[in-house]
C-alpha cells in the first residue's frame, strides 16, 4: 500500500471541517472495523512506487484507553496535517503512515486494531477515523502495547528494509506499563499466530528495533512516574516525555527529521516552528521534550567551533 500523492491543503480542509463535530461524530465505530481486525492478516506492506521511490514507513500506535483517546481525536481534528507538512518541508520524502490502536487484551473487546500504510491525506484519515475509541483498560497498570509492537515486528513488510536496509519509525503513545511478555494465547486469539511460548518483551523490542526506530511517547509530565522506568528498561533514550499531548505530531515529526538528518539540531526544529507562528511557550516545550534524545545524536544544539590562538 502507500500509493497516491499527499496534499496538505486537502488534509487541512478535511480536518477543519470537523471543528464543530463531537468525538462521536468523527469516530463512529462502536466495535472493531472489519478491515482493521488483525486476525489472519499476513503482512501490512509499505512499497515503493513511481510516486514514492523511497518509501519511508511510519507507524502511529495509539493507546485508546481512558483519556488517551484524546490523542487520536486531536490528530483527526487538527494535528496530523502538521506532522506531514513538517516532514515534507524538512526534506523527508515519501512518508507512508499506518495507524494502530491498542487497549488491554485482559479486559477490552478491541485491544488491537490495525490499518494500512498510506500516502494520501484521504486514506490516512480514513484509517484514523475508522478506529474504535473503546476507552477501556483494566486499571491493572498495564496495557497491551506489546501486541502492537509484535504485529509491527512480524506482520509488516517494507521496501525500505528489504531493498535499502533502512529502518522506518514506530511511535507509540501511552501512559501505563507494558506487560512483561507477549502472551501466546492473546496472539493466537487476536492475530492468529501459533507460538510455542510467550515472547519476552525485550525480545519483541529487539525484533521491532531491527526494522523500525521505536519511540514511546508519554503525553505529559504528570504521567511520567507511573510508566517511565519500565519503558526505559527496554527502550532507553527512545522514551520521550511530552509537555502536553497536543505536541504528539510535532515531536514525532521532529524525531524523524533529526534521525534522518533533515534537521541538523533542535535549534533548527525551533526555527521551523517559529516560521509556523507556533506559540513560544509551546515551542519551548517541544524543544524540552526532544533535547535528551537529540543529545544522543549530538543534535541537541549547535556546536561551538574551537578557537585556536597563534
Amino acid at each position: 500500500m502507500g500509493y497516491g500523492n499527499y496534499s496538505y491543503e486537502a488534509h487541512e480542509s478535511l480536518v477543519s471541517s470537523r471543528t464543530h463535530q463531537s468525538r462521536d461524530e468523527v469516530f463512529k465505530q462502536s466495535n472493531v472495523h472489519p478491515l482493521m481486525n488483525p486476525f489472519g492478516v499476513g503482512m501490512r506492506e509499505s512499497r515503493d512506487s513511481p510516486d514514492h521511490p523511497n518509501s519511508l514507513p511510519i507507524i502511529f500506535a495509539l493507546d485508546v484507553t481512558g483519556s488517551m483517546g484524546a490523542i487520536p481525536d486531536m490528530l483527526a481534528r487538527r494535528e496530523l496535517p502538521h506532522f506531514m507538512k513538517t516532514l515534507l518541508t524538512s526534506g523527508v520524502t515519501d512518508p507512508q503512515v499506518l495507524f494502530m490502536f491498542m487497549g488491554d487484551a485482559a479486559h477490552d473487546a478491541g485491544p488491537l486494531q490495525v490499518g494500512q500504510f498510506e500516502s494520501t491525506a484521504e486514506d490516512m484519515d480514513r484509517w484514523l477515523t475508522w478506529s474504535w475509541l473503546e476507552g477501556g483498560g483494566g486499571g491493572n497498570g498495564s496495557e497491551s502495547y506489546d501486541l502492537a509492537m509484535y504485529f509491527a515486528a512480524r506482520h509488516t513488510d517494507t521496501d525500505a528494509a528489504s531493498k535499502r536496509q533502512k529502518r522506518g519509525y514506530f511511535f507509540m503513545t501511552g501512559d501505563e506499563n507494558p506487560y512483561p511478555s507477549t502472551a501466546r494465547n492473546w496472539v493466537r486469539s487476536l492475530i492468529g499466530d501459533d507460538l510455542p511460548k510467550d515472547v519476552p518483551l525485550q525480545q519483541v523490542c529487539t525484533e521491532l528495533a531491527a526494522v523500525y526506530h521505536p519511540f514511546f511517547l508519554i503525553p505529559d509530565p504528570s504521567r511520567l512516574k507511573r510508566c517511565e522506568s519500565a519503558w526505559r528498561k527496554v527502550l532507553g533514550d527512545h522514551v520521550i516525555c511530552l509537555q502536553e499531548s497536543e505536541d504528539t505530531c510535532r515531536v514525532a515529526a521532529a524525531l524523524v527529521a533529526l534521525c534522518e538528518g533533515a534537521a541538523h539540531n533542535v535549534d533548527a526544529i525551533a526555527k521551523g516552528l517559529e516560521v509556523e507562528k507556533l506559540d513560544r511557550k509551546r515551542i519551548a516545550g517541544i524543544v524540552r521534550a526532544l533535547t535528551p534524545f537529540a543529545a544522543t545524536l549530538e543534535r541537541d544544539f549547535p556546536r561551538l567551533q574551537p578557537v585556536f590562538f597563534p
